[in-house]
């Protein structure tokens, strides 16, 4: 049974993630051509390096510290998935915070975790005041169709800062 539960600081390091199984080998994914949203074939495997898992880990204590979630689901105490929200509200009518993660391992997707995930998050979001999740999103047709099936559309305003950092990630909003 899975056991969603927030993360302390104190926890969140490199063991944390040992058994956790980042890969994801992409074969398609959206991209947005003259206005218009198609498929591409684009095929690559995505996997952190050390020093991105160390980035990672640096965020996730940031999120923490400034008072935002970070969410992790366990299996037998072993980390198959997490999620993070950012508390800062921002937009035009400061209606969206940040869902800046959302990972299943590669050994468990497909099994409810991501769905559990979302839950958590959009529950932390909408006690804390936003009306809208906004995710700057993989555009592996896997993941969109992750996202499609949680109700995500694309972002009725853009965040640059986001399109700037990843600008292949399609932009999505989730009502809360």
């Amino acid at each position: 049974m899975i056991l969603y539960r927030e993360l302390c600081l104190e926890e969140v390091n490199r063991p944390l993630f040992f058994y956790f199984q980042r890969r994801q080998n992409v074969t398609k994914c959206w991209r947005k051509v003259n206005g218009e949203w198609m498929i591409k074939d684009i095929a690559f495997i995505d996997d952190w390096t050390e020093q991105e898992y160390n980035e990672l880990i640096t965020y996730l204590k940031y999120i923490i510290q400034i008072e935002g979630v970070v969410i992790g689901a366990f299996l037998e105490e072993q980390l198959k998935g997490f999620a993070s929200v950012e508390p800062q509200l921002f937009g035009s009518h400061t209606q969206y915070m940040d869902l800046s993660h959302i990972y299943v391992s590669e050994d468990m997707r497909r099994k409810g975790i991501g769905k559990g995930l979302f839950q958590k998050v959009t529950d932390y979001a909408r006690i804390h005041g936003a009306r809208k999740l906004y995710i700057s999103a993989h555009s592996a047709v896997e993941s969109q169709a992750f996202y499609r099936s949680m109700g995500c559309m694309e972002a009725e305003e853009y965040n640059l800062l986001h399109v700037e950092k990843e600008p292949c990630d399609c932009q999505l909003e989730y009502r809360l």
